[in-house]
């Protein structure tokens, strides 16, 4: 099993770390914004905008922030709670005993997962941790996966960002793999696999994730109730808004009021 023990959202320019190598725990980060560099066992590592890297428990590092660049990331440590008698995980990254670095096609879903870790965890949310331990998981697993098929070619990268591109225009309205397929002068299929293979995510839940973004922020800075967001967003049932906003944020629409 696996336990969440820290978990911080680092926006910095002047930023320094360092770990002497006797911590029990693995290190996770992702970088959304920027560069930053980490030296894991004397080999330096410039991680970059989208790059994932996995430090396994007891190694030595330090990292540092590049002079006068500004870089977002998030950082998550967790530890192994392995019972006498159980099999080893089947987890591949978390027997290697060398950093692993990733540059990561699902980054925005994986950091929209770790960024509902850190909220529920301020808020004390009710059983934030059993939900932690399961988001860390389905993490870890997807980032196995991306792993294994290997890095996403250019091409598929840059259509997949014209398809995220559009999604970000164009949320409101209804958004199909037959409108993105001829978007991007592929055919509706491809376009979905496509945009899978790049984004972790089908194209049904980057659009109502994208939604939902925009709902908690109009929840929170406007005057604007449930039922005018949903009509506003593309849903005309807002009962089916509601299930919809419970069960991608965890929270009902009222909590942000």
């Amino acid at each position: 099993m696996l336990k969440v023990n820290d978990i911080r959202q680092d926006r910095a320019m002047e930023w320094f770390t360092e770990e002497k190598g006797d911590q029990p725990f693995y290190t996770l980060v992702f970088l959304r914004y920027g560069k930053c560099v980490y030296w894991v066992n004397h080999v330096k590592l410039i991680l970059e905008k989208g790059d994932g890297l996995l430090i396994p428990y007891g190694t030595p590092y330090y990292a540092k922030s590049v002079p006068s660049v500004f870089h977002e990331k998030f950082v998550l440590t967790f530890s192994r709670r392995d019972a006498a008698g159980e099999e080893p995980s089947r987890l591949d990254i978390l027997q290697e005993k060398k950093p692993i670095r990733l540059r990561i096609g699902s980054l925005d879903w994986m950091i929209d997962r770790l960024r509902t870790i850190a909220e529920e965890r301020e808020d004390r949310t009710w059983l934030a941790d059993v939900r932690a331990e399961a988001i860390l998981a389905e993490v870890l697993v997807l980032w196995s996966r991306e792993r294994r098929q290997g890095p996403v070619s250019a091409a598929v990268d840059y259509n997949a960002q014209r398809m995220k591109d559009y999604i970000q225009e164009y949320y409101r309205e209804r958004i199909t793999k037959d409108i993105l397929g001829a978007h991007i002068g592929r055919s509706p299929n491809y376009a979905a696999s496509l945009f899978r293979r790049a984004t972790g995510q089908t194209i049904s839940e980057y659009v109502h994730a994208t939604r939902m973004k925009k709902a908690v922020y109009l929840l929170k800075d406007s005057l604007l109730t449930a039922g005018d967001i949903s009509e506003m967003l593309g849903y005309r049932d807002v009962s089916y808004f509601n299930r919809l906003f419970k069960k991608l944020t965890g929270k009902n629409p009222s909590d942000y009021r």
